[in-house]
């Protein structure tokens, strides 16, 4: 019996431990405000650190919505007027990787550079 309560306390301190981990890991993330206005993503050049994941926290001033649209990022995200969204990226490579405002494609434009 003695044997079974010190399997299951190292049990329980391996799962405490991983998930305490995965917290810390899930705190260092960068966040990198990015906002909507006129139609127009500000700024309009995100730059972030290649191989590490970042959030861009997206805040849509306009009063209608729109998509953050990447294929080269692979990422497709909605964000209604007056709201804004989270978009996670994948750690990446160095490079250029546009993005646009998929309801206004003419003028919401702009680029993520890993570096």
């Amino acid at each position: 019996m003695l044997w079974n309560s010190r399997i299951s306390v190292i049990g329980v301190a391996a799962v405490v431990g991983v998930t305490m981990a995965g917290l810390a890991a899930a705190e260092e993330l960068t966040t990198i405000p990015v906002t909507i206005k006129d139609h127009r993503f500000n700024p309009a050049e995100i730059d972030v650190p290649a191989g590490k994941a970042v959030v861009l926290k997206i805040r849509n001033e306009d009063p209608t919505a729109e998509e953050f649209d990447s294929s080269a990022l692979k990422v497709e995200k909605v964000i209604a007027g007056g709201t804004y969204g989270t978009v996670r990226l994948r750690p990446l490579g160095p490079g250029s990787y546009p993005f646009m405002g998929e309801y206004h494609s003419d003028t919401a434009k702009g680029v993520v550079v890993s570096k």
